[in-house]
Parts: structure tokens; sequence; C-alpha cells
């Protein structure tokens, strides 16, 4: 703690002729190596007709002002007064002090009294909140009529599962306990609960048209997209329990094998750079060819391109969804659902070898049938072929080993040997083989008097066989364009990758599988709360990739989670606590992606707060005596 105090020493005053005292005022303060040092800020010179008392008023004032301690009383003596003045005005114009050194030293702590809490995770989800912005999503709220805590509570939820899916109580905790969300978006943290996050769910899905077309609209400006290109496929998800009383979840064909689980199947419309156009829920158990109708017709109002070319997959591709297309003025690509016969090359066109993304390459040829007027294009792959044939061989295998089965059946005593119960055997085993048995030859020989197989012999038609083995890896693409430049089409058909690596995020990175909702209101909401929270993921990563950057979302998310926000507090000299809240500085690889967002390093510098000593209080002791009888 610095000290001021008054020095003397005897000299003989000029004016007077005789020795009195001469004073300086002196700084008491410690050095680095703690020894405790002086030195003379002001000559103050002869004080003739002040007392020792009026003194030491002079330099406790002058302490108080010099360590910006407030007095309780006003000092009455006039001489005192004028002198603290004329001294103070002295020393900061002649700058015998740091004026400013009680604030410098107030912000000044113990190390020994620092401590660190309230710790919690805030670069993702800065990245996430700023993208949030990005999109306009708040303003797009406020003109849906909803209020600021509600949209601050939306807000907080996307980002939330766009950092942390999980479900609404683990959201809750995670948002309590881990997160820093809450000081982005201003929602109350003391206000989350899983009932609320469950609640908003529902508000933002009873608005999922209007906030598709916003968002659909936004990144095309955004980005300055067009849309030109349009993708369109399913996937599913399963659930977890029963689902008993739900009319969406019903059984089909399970993408990921799960075909014990009940299904709700989610349609998707993405154009070539990610950005989701339109989604629409199904029962678990539709076909995929009957759900393109609604999607076309959103197409006009959910995109800006008025004549888009819809790429399809096979299953999705019957003549009635082409000629819808074709009719709502569209052009279509896709796989051909029947396999082409009797076809021949163009004349003059060359064969043309393009190359994959995995940098293999693909032989395209372009062909014309009789009886079709659409573009056609062979694809032959080889990496394609060795694949299929992988599958063909593990298959035949398998398929020969049921009949081995069924065989040893029949030769063993007490075996299965009734014709009607081996003919029921083999069509299992060929219809859980259905792309391998129809080059088989199988004779069964039976007893017309005991109607029992005796005798039970397989082969390979090689005709057949060697047709199926000459098809692997070649399949056929269609259009109803003219083409010219056969790696067109085939460029514009791998954009379907696209999808899929979106379907792959939503599943993957958000989580969006299994679901455990019980109603079909909430297993929506769910739904449609992944798919918003891919538009701030997928708005982050088209920056990214357009720097690139091919890292998947979790990974960014781990980037993202090396930035802290942690409040400091300690004991400063005048003994209030100082607390400090501050974030950490980012990370190299996390300042990276913060400027390619064009973001600030850190969502505020510094929040401070003072806590002062608390004031004594007087307790009344009471004291008891006893009396024991006598």
């Amino acid at each position: 703690m610095f000290d001021l105090y008054f020095k003397t020493s005897i000299r003989k005053n000029p004016a007077t002729g005789s020795y009195e005292g001469y004073y300086r005022l002196v700084e008491s303060y410690r050095n680095v190596e703690g020894r405790i040092c002086h030195r003379t800020l002001l000559n103050v010179g002869f004080l003739p007709d002040i007392s020792v008392e009026q003194l030491n008023k002079v330099h406790a004032h002058l302490n108080s002002m010099y360590q910006k301690k407030q007095t309780l009383f006003e000092e009455s003596d006039e001489v005192v007064r004028q002198l603290v003045s004329e001294l103070w005005q002295r020393l900061v114009s002649e700058k015998r002090i740091d004026a400013d050194w009680a604030q410098k030293a107030a912000r000044m702590i113990d190390a020994d009294t620092m401590q660190h809490s309230n710790a919690r995770e805030i670069g993702a989800e800065w990245m996430s909140y700023c993208t949030w912005n990005q999109l306009q999503l708040t303003e797009f709220l406020q003109t849906q009529g909803w209020s600021e805590e509600d949209i601050q509570l939306a807000a907080t939820q996307v980002i939330s599962r766009a950092v942390y899916p999980a479900s609404e109580l683990k959201t809750s905790r995670w948002i309590q306990e881990n997160s820093a969300v809450c000081e982005l978006t201003g929602y109350d943290i003391n206000h989350i609960t899983k009932d609320k996050l469950y609640q908003s769910a529902l508000n933002l899905y009873s608005i999922k048209e209007q906030l598709e077309q916003h968002l659909s609209h936004r990144t095309n400006k955004l980005f300055d997209l067009e849309d030109k290109i349009i993708l369109y496929d399913l996937t599913n998800t399963y659930f977890e329990g029963t689902k008993q009383h739900s009319r969406i979840a019903q059984y089909g064909r399970s993408k990921e094998k799960r075909n014990d689980a009940k299904l709700v199947v989610l349609a998707m419309v993405v154009n070539i750079e990610g950005f989701i156009k339109y989604t629409a829920i199904h029962e678990g158990n539709v076909a995929d060819c009957n759900t393109l109708a609604t999607m076309i017709d959103k197409l006009s109002t959910h995109t800006c391109g008025h004549k888009a070319i819809v790429v399809l997959d096979a299953g999705i591709a019957t003549e009635d969804n082409l000629a819808l297309i074709k009719s709502k003025g569209h052009h279509y690509v896709c796989v051909s659902r029947a396999k082409v016969k009797d076809y021949k090359p163009v004349p003059e066109r060359l064969n043309v070898i393009a190359e994959t993304k995995t940098k293999q390459q693909v032989l395209l040829k372009a062909i014309q049938t009789e009886n079709n007027t659409d573009y056609y294009l062979e694809i032959t792959s080889p990496a394609k072929a060795g694949k299929e044939q992988g599958i063909k061989s593990r298959f035949e295998q398998r398929f020969e080993e049921q009949l081995q089965k069924i065989y040893q059946s029949i030769q063993r005593k007490g075996g299965t040997k009734k014709a009607e119960k081996v003919y029921e055997r083999i069509g299992r085993a060929k219809e859980k083989y259905p792309s391998v048995h129809h080059y088989y030859n199988i004779d069964v020989s039976i007893d017309q008097a005991t109607q029992q197989v005796t005798h039970l012999q397989w082969e390979k038609d090689e005709q057949k066989h060697a047709e199926k083995q000459n098809n692997l890896g070649v399949y056929f693409l269609r259009t109803d364009m003219n083409m010219l430049d056969e790696v067109v089409v085939w460029n514009i058909y791998n954009t379907i990758r696209e999808i899929e690596s979106s379907f792959r995020c939503l599943k993957t990175d958000l989580d969006l599988r299994p679901i455990y909702h019980k109603s079909d209101n909430s297993t929506m909401a769910h739904l449609h709360l992944g798919i918003l929270a891919y538009w701030l993921v997928n708005t982050m990563r088209h920056q990214f990739k357009a720097k690139g950057i091919d890292d998947n979302w979790k990974e960014i998310v781990r980037i993202g989670n090396t930035q802290k926000i942690i409040t400091t507090t300690g004991q400063n000299t005048f003994d209030k606590t100082i607390g400090v809240r501050k974030c950490s500085e980012p990370a190299e690889r996390l300042k990276h992606l913060f400027n390619i967002l064009q973001i600030k390093h850190q969502p505020f510098r510094k929040r401070k707060s003072v806590v002062h000593k608390p004031a004594l209080k007087n307790f009344e002791i009471q004291y008891s005596q006893g009396f024991s009888p006598g």
C-alpha cells in the first residue's frame, strides 16, 4: 500500500532569519524486492503557522484522495482544506503522482486469492448464433408475431440442437451446466426447462411452411444461388418403442436394416449446395414413388428456378412421376428403373471417359432405342462392377448353401422329404436371394407314389450367368433434355450425392435417429427441429467448403468447444472482490473458422463486477443465566 506523509528537517528561514521546520511531502512504498523505500514528491517549505494536528489531517486527506477513498465527514478547518487543495493541485500538475493509481490499483488482485468458476463452452455456440442472425431468423419470427422471450428461447433451442443434439431433458441440463448459449441469446437460463423446450419445438413446427420458404429464399440471396438443379430423395428413421397408436409410425423397408422397428419417412428437396428447399414427413410404409406430387407443387414457391432440373433416384422415377415433372414445366435426370434392351450407340457420338470424385474412371456412352424418345446414357463403372461382383459371389455362395441344406435334409433320416415342404424351402431361398436364383437350374426328383423328394441337384445356366456377369457395373441415366455433352448429364446426376450427404449429416451429426417421442406431433416437431439445426450447419459448412475446409460438423463443433468463457474473481488492494467474466482466446484453427465466417474472435471482451467488503453488522448477544433449585 502506498502512503504519503510529511517529513521535516531544521533549516534557517531566510524570511525570518531563525531556524524553523522545513517540510517535504514524502511517499513510502515497497520496491520489487519488498524493501520499504521513500521518495520526495514535493518540497512544501516552511509552515510556521500550522500545528502538528493540522499536518496530520492534511496528509490523511491527501492519502484518501490518492487512494480514491471517500471521507465520511467534511473537513471544517479552513487552513487544512486550503493546504490540501494546494498540495493536491501541485502533485497533479507537476505529475509527481499518478492520479489514476487508485483506479489501477483497484484492478490489481492478489494472485493467491484468484478463483475460476462457471466455465462454459462458447465457440460453437457463437458460430451458430452468428449464423442465426445471418439467416435473419429473429426478424422473421418478429413478423410472425413472436415475443422477444419466445424468439430468444427458439434461438437457444435451435443452436443447442446444432451443437449438442439430444433429448429435451438432456438439452436443458447441458444449457444449465455446460453451455454459454443463453449468454448469447439473452434468454434467462433459470427459466430453461424440458417442457419449455418441448413447447418451443411445437411452436416452430407450427410455422414450418413459412420458415422453410424464408430460409430457402434467404440462402439463395445470401449466396447468390439460382436453384437450376433440384435434388429429390427420401430417407427413413426408426422409433424406439411400440408406437401402438401412431398414425405415421409404420413398418417398412428400413435403410438402417431395422426391420424390427417402426419407421417414419422424411422426404427432402435440396439444391446442389445442400440447402433444403422443402421437406415432408410421411408414414413409414409409404412407397418412394408415391411422395413426389406434393413436392413438385412446392418448387415454384420455395425456389427461384421456374424450369429446374429435378434429379431423382431410380426408386422414385416411375413413368407417372416423370410425366408429372414434365407437366409442371421442369426437366428430369434419373437412373432408369427398367433395364434398357435393344439399344445401339448414337451415331457420330464418341465414348467418353469421366472421373468420379474418388478418382475412379467410368465410361460414358450415348445410346438410343426405337421405343423411347428420351436421351439415355450408358454408364460402365469398373469400380461398381467390382463391388457388384463381390455381392453377387457372396449371394451365390449363400444361395448354394441353402440348397445344400435342403439336399442334406432330403438325404438324412427323419429330414424334410415331402415335395410340398421341399418346394416351400426352395421358394424361401429364392425369395431371400432374388438377384441370383434366376440363373440357377434346380432339378427336383419326386417319388410319385409317396410324393417324397428323392434327389435334388442344381447348376448355373451359363448363358444367363454370362449375361449377368457382362452387365455388372452397367447402369443407364435417363433425361428428357436433348443433351449434346455426355459429361454434363453425368455431372448433373452426380449432384444427388449432395442430398446423400445431407441425410448423413442429419442422421449422424445431428442425431436424427432413433426417435423416442410418443406422440406424432412431438415426433414431427423433433424432426423439424433437426432440419432447422441443419440449416445453421449447412450455412456454415457452405462457407467453409468455399475455403477448402471439408471437416464434418462434429469435428467443427469439437474445434469450437476449445473456446470457453470463464469467471475469475480475486481480492484487490482495497479488500473488494473483483469479478471478471471473459472469453478465452480462440486457438488458431478456430480463429481461421471465425475469419471465414467474418465474425469476431470473442463474443464479448470482458464483463466486470465489484463486490465490496460487507459492512460489519451489530449483533445483539443475549446472555441467559440458569438457576438451579436451592
